[in-house]
């Protein structure tokens, strides 16, 4: 009896010290949080999509405290909670936060089912990821859309659809973020993050395909068959020509849509312009 009672103090009196010396310990090396990053972080919207940047929203809000320490919150932009919200985490620190302008993902495929025959039949795990890994796809084009939605999945925000007409992705404007989950997630990397433009107007080259020209316009009819011609005739440099492709810098293009005329398999398209009505001429 002796004996449990003297292990039962012992034990007891072993925890006790143990959680004094705890602690002091957890005292002596508190690591102590910045109030303003818990603040910031109930600012952030909570989407943790890393499309700041950051592996999330908590990595984020510690980034811009620290931004704020040196002077500066400029280049921080949550895609999620857009102006609003970086204007509100500025005020929070008595920073200035600059408006940037806005962007939204667009998919440089147009090889619908119309425009791109299918040439064999995938049977296996019904991915991007997958058939990418194994073969071209269906089509003769290896570098196109492969259809399974993969980038669906990825988008938080329901902004993503497969249209079953076209076999392709397609974009809610409305409801995209910009987070960039659907780019990171694309095997084939079709998916471009690009400035959402003036009234949503946006200039672009519908075409991921690197093969000759004959070859890419075999594979789909609207590919680019890097002829050159929109590069002749765009007057402010925005349009190179590598790797038998063409691609438009959207810092650079001011929307003359003269590029979308000039396109002889109509690769590069216009969206959101106005429809120019035709003009009757009477007889």
């Amino acid at each position: 009896m002796n004996f449990i009672l003297t292990s039962v103090i012992a034990l007891g009196a072993i925890a006790l010290i143990s959680s004094v010396v705890l602690y002091f310990i957890s005292k002596k090396f508190a690591v102590k949080e910045d109030p303003r990053i818990g603040k910031v972080s109930a600012l952030l919207p909570g989407a943790n999509c890393g499309g700041c940047g950051f592996a999330g929203c908590s990595g984020m809000a510690c980034a811009l405290v620290a931004g704020a320490d040196k002077g500066s919150i400029e280049g921080f932009r949550c895609p999620v909670g857009g102006d609003d919200v970086m204007l509100k985490i500025a005020d929070t620190l008595g920073m200035a936060a600059a408006s940037s302008e806005p962007f939204v993902a667009v998919v440089r495929c147009n090889g619908t089912c119309d425009n791109r025959p299918r040439i064999a039949e995938y049977d296996g795990l019904h991915t991007c990821a997958a058939i990418n890994s194994t073969s071209a796809g269906e089509t003769g084009c290896g570098y196109g859309c492969l259809g399974c939605g993969d980038c669906v999945s990825a988008c938080q925000f329901d902004a993503i659809h497969m249209n079953p007409d076209t076999g392709l992705p397609e974009v809610d404007e409305d409801k995209c973020t910009s987070c960039g989950a659907c780019v990171k997630v694309c095997p084939r990397h079709i998916i471009e993050l690009r400035k959402k433009g003036p009234k949503g107007h946006r200039v672009y080259v519908q075409c991921a395909n690197k093969d000759k020209g004959a070859v890419a316009k075999k594979a789909c009819s609207v590919a680019c068959i890097g002829c050159g011609k929109c590069e002749k005739v765009c007057q402010f440099d925005a349009i190179t020509i590598e790797n038998n492709l063409s691609y438009i810098d959207f810092n650079k293009c001011h929307m003359c849509i003269k590029c979308v005329d000039e396109c002889p398999t109509g690769a590069i398209v216009k969206i959101n312009f106005p429809i120019k009505k035709k003009v009757e001429v009477e007889a």
